[in-house]
Protein backbone atom coordinates (compact mmCIF):
# COMPACT_ATOMS: atom_id res chain seq x y z
CA UNK A 1 0.00 0.00 0.00
CA UNK A 2 1.34 3.31 -1.15
CA UNK A 3 1.76 6.08 1.86
CA UNK A 4 -0.58 9.06 1.20
CA UNK A 5 -1.18 12.46 2.56
CA UNK A 6 -2.70 15.49 1.65
CA UNK A 7 -2.29 19.22 1.78
CA UNK A 8 -5.18 22.37 1.69
CA UNK A 9 -5.12 25.96 2.11
CA UNK A 10 -7.46 25.50 4.85
CA UNK A 11 -8.59 22.40 7.51
CA UNK A 12 -12.49 23.00 6.30
CA UNK A 13 -13.31 20.30 3.37
CA UNK A 14 -15.78 22.77 1.42
CA UNK A 15 -16.25 26.57 0.17
CA UNK A 16 -19.44 28.46 -0.66
CA UNK A 17 -20.62 24.91 -1.18
CA UNK A 18 -17.75 23.51 -3.06
CA UNK A 19 -15.12 21.22 -2.44
CA UNK A 20 -11.75 23.38 -1.27
CA UNK A 21 -8.59 22.18 -3.69
CA UNK A 22 -6.13 20.22 -2.12
CA UNK A 23 -2.92 18.20 -3.22
CA UNK A 24 -2.27 14.93 -2.35
CA UNK A 25 0.94 13.37 -1.98
CA UNK A 26 1.05 10.18 -2.54
CA UNK A 27 3.98 7.62 -3.13
CA UNK A 28 4.39 5.70 -5.77
CA UNK A 29 1.77 7.32 -8.40
CA UNK A 30 1.29 8.75 -11.68
CA UNK A 31 0.63 12.43 -11.56
CA UNK A 32 -0.62 14.93 -14.13
CA UNK A 33 0.52 17.99 -13.17
CA UNK A 34 -0.04 22.12 -14.79
CA UNK A 35 0.02 25.14 -13.90
CA UNK A 36 -0.38 28.85 -15.67
CA UNK A 37 1.39 31.79 -15.26
CA UNK A 38 -0.89 34.64 -13.84
CA UNK A 39 -3.59 36.79 -15.88
CA UNK A 40 -2.49 33.67 -19.01
CA UNK A 41 0.47 36.16 -19.59
CA UNK A 42 3.10 35.04 -22.16
CA UNK A 43 6.30 34.65 -19.48
CA UNK A 44 7.78 31.90 -21.97
CA UNK A 45 7.24 33.81 -25.23
CA UNK A 46 11.28 33.86 -25.85
CA UNK A 47 13.21 31.13 -26.43
CA UNK A 48 15.33 32.36 -23.22
CA UNK A 49 12.93 32.02 -21.12
CA UNK A 50 11.66 28.65 -22.02
CA UNK A 51 15.33 27.34 -21.61
CA UNK A 52 15.13 28.49 -18.24
CA UNK A 53 12.45 26.75 -17.30
CA UNK A 54 13.10 23.72 -19.20
CA UNK A 55 16.92 23.89 -17.04
CA UNK A 56 14.92 24.40 -13.81
CA UNK A 57 12.28 21.44 -14.61
CA UNK A 58 14.68 18.93 -15.32
CA UNK A 59 17.27 20.08 -12.65
CA UNK A 60 14.13 19.56 -9.52
CA UNK A 61 12.56 16.67 -11.31
CA UNK A 62 15.57 14.69 -11.27
CA UNK A 63 16.56 15.58 -7.50
CA UNK A 64 12.97 14.49 -6.20
CA UNK A 65 12.04 11.50 -8.21
CA UNK A 66 10.01 12.76 -10.96
CA UNK A 67 10.12 10.83 -14.02
CA UNK A 68 8.28 12.54 -16.63
CA UNK A 69 6.31 10.97 -19.45
CA UNK A 70 5.97 13.57 -21.54
CA UNK A 71 5.64 17.53 -20.60
CA UNK A 72 5.25 20.44 -23.18
CA UNK A 73 5.92 24.40 -22.31
CA UNK A 74 3.62 26.98 -24.17
CA UNK A 75 4.03 30.63 -23.32
CA UNK A 76 1.77 30.37 -20.78
CA UNK A 77 1.91 27.04 -19.40
CA UNK A 78 2.90 23.61 -19.28
CA UNK A 79 1.83 20.19 -18.16
CA UNK A 80 3.29 17.35 -17.69
CA UNK A 81 2.70 13.89 -16.82
CA UNK A 82 4.78 11.50 -15.06
CA UNK A 83 5.63 8.80 -11.86
CA UNK A 84 6.39 9.87 -8.86
CA UNK A 85 7.88 7.60 -6.46
CA UNK A 86 7.79 9.30 -2.90
CA UNK A 87 4.76 11.63 -2.85
CA UNK A 88 6.05 13.75 -0.24
CA UNK A 89 8.34 15.31 -2.19
CA UNK A 90 6.07 16.55 -4.76
CA UNK A 91 5.45 20.00 -2.77
CA UNK A 92 8.83 20.99 -2.16
CA UNK A 93 9.90 20.05 -5.80
CA UNK A 94 6.69 22.30 -7.13
CA UNK A 95 7.97 25.02 -5.03
CA UNK A 96 11.75 25.26 -6.06
CA UNK A 97 10.78 24.70 -9.70
CA UNK A 98 8.27 27.55 -9.65
CA UNK A 99 10.46 29.85 -7.37
CA UNK A 100 13.75 29.73 -9.37
CA UNK A 101 11.70 29.85 -13.12
CA UNK A 102 9.76 32.79 -12.17
CA UNK A 103 12.88 34.40 -10.69
CA UNK A 104 14.85 33.68 -13.44
CA UNK A 105 12.27 34.30 -15.74
CA UNK A 106 11.37 37.35 -14.55
CA UNK A 107 14.81 38.75 -15.42
CA UNK A 108 14.25 38.68 -19.46
CA UNK A 109 10.50 40.20 -18.91
CA UNK A 110 9.89 44.25 -19.52
CA UNK A 111 8.22 44.01 -15.71
CA UNK A 112 8.42 41.78 -13.32
CA UNK A 113 5.39 39.66 -12.27
CA UNK A 114 4.20 39.08 -9.06
CA UNK A 115 2.92 36.67 -8.24
CA UNK A 116 4.06 34.65 -11.62
CA UNK A 117 2.33 31.43 -11.12
CA UNK A 118 -1.07 31.55 -10.08
CA UNK A 119 -4.78 30.85 -11.59
CA UNK A 120 -7.95 32.24 -10.79
CA UNK A 121 -8.51 30.15 -8.42
CA UNK A 122 -5.33 31.11 -6.37
CA UNK A 123 -3.91 28.25 -7.05
CA UNK A 124 0.37 27.79 -8.32
CA UNK A 125 -0.37 24.63 -9.92
CA UNK A 126 -3.26 22.16 -10.25
CA UNK A 127 -1.94 17.90 -9.59
CA UNK A 128 -3.85 14.68 -10.18
CA UNK A 129 -3.00 11.13 -9.40
CA UNK A 130 -4.72 9.04 -11.83
CA UNK A 131 -6.81 6.83 -11.43
CA UNK A 132 -6.88 3.82 -14.47
CA UNK A 133 -5.21 3.52 -17.47
CA UNK A 134 -8.07 4.75 -19.35
CA UNK A 135 -7.11 8.42 -17.69
CA UNK A 136 -3.73 7.88 -18.22
CA UNK A 137 -4.14 7.16 -21.59
CA UNK A 138 -6.26 10.47 -22.02
CA UNK A 139 -3.80 13.15 -19.97
CA UNK A 140 -0.82 11.85 -22.30
CA UNK A 141 -2.87 12.40 -25.55
CA UNK A 142 -3.87 15.73 -23.96
CA UNK A 143 -0.06 16.78 -22.75
CA UNK A 144 1.46 15.19 -26.44
CA UNK A 145 -0.88 17.26 -28.55
CA UNK A 146 -0.91 20.86 -26.84
CA UNK A 147 1.21 22.38 -29.94
CA UNK A 148 -1.84 21.51 -32.28
CA UNK A 149 -4.28 22.54 -29.57
CA UNK A 150 -2.81 25.93 -29.48
CA UNK A 151 -2.11 26.18 -33.12
CA UNK A 152 1.74 26.71 -33.05
CA UNK A 153 2.07 23.08 -34.75
CA UNK A 154 0.27 20.10 -36.21
CA UNK A 155 3.10 17.60 -35.04
CA UNK A 156 4.31 17.20 -31.84
CA UNK A 157 7.68 15.52 -32.78
CA UNK A 158 7.95 19.27 -34.81
CA UNK A 159 7.54 21.62 -31.87
CA UNK A 160 11.01 21.62 -29.74
CA UNK A 161 8.88 22.10 -26.12
CA UNK A 162 6.89 19.10 -26.50
CA UNK A 163 9.68 16.03 -24.64
CA UNK A 164 8.34 12.70 -24.28
CA UNK A 165 10.63 10.74 -22.73
CA UNK A 166 8.80 7.58 -21.99
CA UNK A 167 6.26 6.14 -24.79
CA UNK A 168 2.45 5.59 -23.34
CA UNK A 169 2.59 2.25 -23.53
CA UNK A 170 6.04 1.46 -21.88
CA UNK A 171 4.90 3.81 -18.97
CA UNK A 172 1.49 1.95 -18.46
CA UNK A 173 2.95 -1.38 -18.73
CA UNK A 174 5.38 -0.29 -15.78
CA UNK A 175 2.78 1.68 -13.82
CA UNK A 176 0.22 -1.11 -14.26
CA UNK A 177 3.20 -3.65 -12.65
CA UNK A 178 3.91 -1.25 -10.07
CA UNK A 179 0.65 -0.90 -9.19
CA UNK A 180 0.90 2.95 -9.66
CA UNK A 181 -2.72 3.88 -9.88
CA UNK A 182 -5.70 4.40 -7.93
CA UNK A 183 -7.88 2.13 -8.92
CA UNK A 184 -11.60 2.58 -7.46
CA UNK A 185 -11.24 6.49 -6.74
CA UNK A 186 -14.07 8.36 -8.30
CA UNK A 187 -12.87 10.82 -10.34
CA UNK A 188 -15.67 13.26 -10.38
CA UNK A 189 -15.28 14.83 -14.11
CA UNK A 190 -15.63 10.89 -15.05
CA UNK A 191 -18.34 9.99 -12.85
CA UNK A 192 -21.04 12.56 -14.36
CA UNK A 193 -23.72 10.74 -16.02
CA UNK A 194 -23.49 10.83 -20.08
CA UNK A 195 -25.36 13.56 -22.14
CA UNK A 196 -27.82 12.21 -24.68
CA UNK A 197 -26.67 12.69 -28.29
Amino acid sequence: MSRFGKCGQSEHERFRDAHRFEHWYRDNTVYLITSRCSDRYHAFKSEASKDVFWDRFTHYTTEYGFVPWVTTLVDNHYHTLGYLRVGKGLGQMMRKIHGSVAKMVNDFLPERRRPFWRDEGGRDYFDGCLRDEVQCRRAYRYVLTQCRRHRICADWQSYRHTRMEIELDRGLKRAIELQAFMYGVGYPRYDRPKRPK
